[in-house]
């Protein structure tokens, strides 16, 4: 993977991974298009990476908007070039527990997480294949190994993802197009800021950052970090049902959900 002024395209370059990412390729010489919701978040990122010598170029953009990531993806190949790599880092986080559970709260996170996924795979994907080239890398989460309390909706998005991409890996490889999987941990971002439990191997951003791009230097098709609590987890999964849900019910808060009670108490 060469880093000699080709395009990167990174969507959730606002914040959180993405913008560690977008730093790091600009400093290794990548022109790097970056998307977020956020133009003015994307306007600084721009002027950060100018001190250092790098080049980011804004793009903003809503991944949810199917016609607007077909605009911008168009947008990017006709004022910069072809994409070579795409690192799909927009994604949103949410925790709820069995009583919080609505459609309400699932909705935007499956759409962000997961549709507005699809919808840059789907403004990609023709281009690089009629290329014969190109590499994408979809961010997922180690939450997708394994259901795990409180991320019924998070967890389930990124296991959605993991699906996907291991359903389309192989089709893409034969058009000389590689997919990739990006399974983080626990990474100190603005997202993960707002928990209020213990986060097992915390990684700071940078530090993911660098994982991230040493893996999209590899041939490998899952990038996961940190590599002991992806190693837990995944003995997690090996484990019989009775026993990884026994493992994991440990974490549930004791006593019954507010929201039962009343319900109960009402009857």
């Amino acid at each position: 993977m060469s880093s000699t002024k080709e395009i990167v395209w990174i969507t959730g370059a606002s914040s959180g991974i993405g913008r560690a990412l977008a730093l790091r390729m600009a400093r290794e010489g990548w022109r790097v298009a970056a998307s977020a919701r956020r133009a003015g978040e994307l306007d600084a990122l721009k002027t950060e990476a100018a001190k250092t010598g790098g080049e980011i170029a804004p793009f903003p953009l809503d991944t949810t908007k199917p016609e607007e990531v077909r605009r911008t993806v168009a947008r990017i190949e006709g004022e910069l070039g072809p994409i070579a790599v795409a690192a799909l880092c927009a994604g949103t986080y949410e925790l709820v527990l069995a009583h919080e559970l609505t459609a309400a709260r699932a909705r935007p996170v499956f759409e962000l997480n997961f549709m507005g996924t699809v919808n840059c795979l789907e403004a990609l994907m023709p281009a690089m294949i009629g290329r014969g080239k190109g590499r994408i890398a979809l961010v997922a989460s180690l939450a997708g190994y394994f259901g795990l309390p409180s991320s019924a909706i998070y967890g389930g998005s990124k296991a959605a993802l993991i699906n996907m991409a291991e359903a389309l890996r192989p089709d893409l490889a034969k058009h000389g197009v590689t997919l990739q999987i990006v399974n983080p941990g626990f990474v100190k971002t603005p997202l993960t800021d707002k928990n209020e439990f213990p986060m097992p191997f915390l990684m700071e951003v940078e530090d993911a950052a660098d994982a991230f791009y040493r893996g999209l230097q590899s041939s490998r098709f899952e990038i996961a970090f940190p590599r002991r609590f992806s190693l837990l987890l995944r003995l997690l999964q090996m484990l019989p049902y009775r026993l990884s849900l026994a493992l994991t019910g440990k974490t549930v808060p004791k006593g019954k959900h507010p929201a039962y009670a009343t319900k109960l108490n009402r009857s």
